[in-house]
């Protein structure tokens, strides 16, 4: 079949907002992917691409999770920091991280096996496939997307996540009340994520436009350390579903 320059399938009718990388794993990330993979990695079943998802398939989160919770969905976990604190901080809530690349799922399986989490499961998978066709609708307390690629360059803006289409499939999933919150280091996406975001009126947006405060359940990460001796500065975002 052929590829892009990215390895992806050129079936897939929309740009994909990543590029695939190496999927090497160190001694570390192999044993966890291992030996506790199946405990907390979901099942999808794919239509073509590695990282694609069966349409006709609807993920069941209580029979995922083990019972019935309000669920949190990360959009890019990476390495899993963000996700795995809030795990352990609010076990009354349950968690689904989605991610591409195997590296940083593992790297979350291995520690969130050493923290004994029960109320974490991850997906490898395109997340905008995952929210259009397997969630069920309003059926997400929050959803976050923190980070994501800029894609700064003027001619490869179109692959950023976050657009009109992503916005649609963020609203499809988040019951009423229920919030997208945003974060980025690079000023030029935080002013095109209140654009886009802004111009949907089915959010609501808090703080100033949409900009608040880092709330306490997204801790300080590796990445946002790096962004930070950079001297990029970092902008949150959150707004409400009508």
């Amino acid at each position: 079949m052929p590829l892009t320059r990215d390895g992806e399938p050129r079936f897939r009718r929309e740009t994909v907002s990543f590029v695939r990388r190496s999927d090497r794993l160190n001694t570390g990330q192999q044993r966890a992917w291992d030996e506790h993979r199946e405990e907390y990695l979901v099942d999808v079943p794919r239509a073509r691409a590695t990282t694609s998802v069966d349409p006709a398939w609807e993920l069941d989160a209580a029979a995922a999770f083990g019972r019935a919770a309000p669920l949190v969905v990360e959009v890019g976990s990476g390495k899993g920091e963000a996700v795995l604190a809030a795990a352990q901080a609010d076990p009354g809530r349950d968690f689904l991280a989605l991610e591409v690349y195997t590296p940083g799922l593992a790297h979350t399986i291995r520690r969130a096996h050493l923290a004994s989490l029960s109320n974490l499961r991850l997906a490898q998978v395109n997340a905008p496939e995952l929210l259009e066709h397997s969630l069920a609708p309003c059926s997400v307390e929050e959803v976050w997307t923190f980070f994501p690629d800029p894609w700064h360059k003027a001619r490869h803006t179109k692959r950023r996540l976050v657009s009109p289409s992503f916005a649609g499939l963020v609203h499809r999933v988040l019951r009423p009340g229920g919030l997208w919150r945003l974060a980025t280091d690079w000023a030029d996406y935080a002013e095109h994520m209140r654009a886009v975001v802004g111009a949907d009126d089915r959010f609501e947006p808090l703080g100033v436009d949409g900009k608040v405060e880092r709330f306490d359940g997204r801790v300080l990460t590796s990445f946002e350390e790096k962004a930070h001796a950079a001297g990029r500065e970092i902008t949150d975002l959150t707004y409400r579903r009508r």
